[in-house]
């Protein structure tokens, strides 16, 4: 396998990496009422795990209140017990059939501690790039050795590697930084 496939196979990864890096992210509570705290919590629908975002409609009508309206009223109360039992510590208000979620103001401890695990995360993503690069470099090192490439390519694409990591790892950190400005923002 050429140098080029190998560094474009592993800035696929990386991305990878980066997106569900952003995903993690989303869930991650801010000052501010955001569908994508809970649209992945799963609900029992008809002996199903379902995700909410598959059994309802999510809007923020309000800065700082969640609306679920299920598609089926009579999940309402599947949806407000996987609410309750999540790791989210807000309470479900039924209104018909309609859940309601008041996001509480963010104490200023609360916020710190968020930042700090916005951090970790960036950190296991920062891991998880370099473990990508780290294989990649095996890799190249493993088809010179094997004579598929030459030295010069070895060297170019452990080059090439390198720079993609860091572009990747500092998008990393500047993702945590956009992150923990809105937390700490209100």
């Amino acid at each position: 396998m050429p140098t080029k496939e190998v560094v474009s196979q592993t800035e696929d990864k990386m991305k990878k990496v980066l997106d569900s890096f952003h995903d993690e992210l989303k869930t991650v509570r801010t000052g501010r009422a955001s569908t994508a705290l809970v649209e992945n919590i799963r609900a029992d629908f008809y002996g199903t795990p379902t995700p909410l975002k598959q059994m309802a409609t999510l809007a923020t009508p309000q800065f700082d209140m969640i609306v679920i309206k299920p598609f089926d009223p009579s999940s309402v109360k599947e949806i407000e017990k996987a609410i309750k039992t999540s790791d989210l510590s807000i309470a479900p208000i039924i209104d018909g059939k309609i859940i309601r979620l008041n996001i509480p103001p963010l104490s200023g401890e609360r916020r710190k501690q968020l930042v700090v695990q916005a951090k970790h995360a960036g950190e296991q993503a920062k891991v998880n790039i370099r473990n990508i690069r780290r294989d990649a470099i095996k890799h190249l090192e493993k088809q010179e050795k094997d004579k598929i490439i030459t030295e010069d390519d070895l060297n170019h694409g452990k080059k090439q590697v390198d720079d993609k990591t860091k572009v990747y790892t500092d998008k990393v950190d500047e993702v945590v930084r956009q992150k923990a400005d809105e937390i700490m923002l209100e």
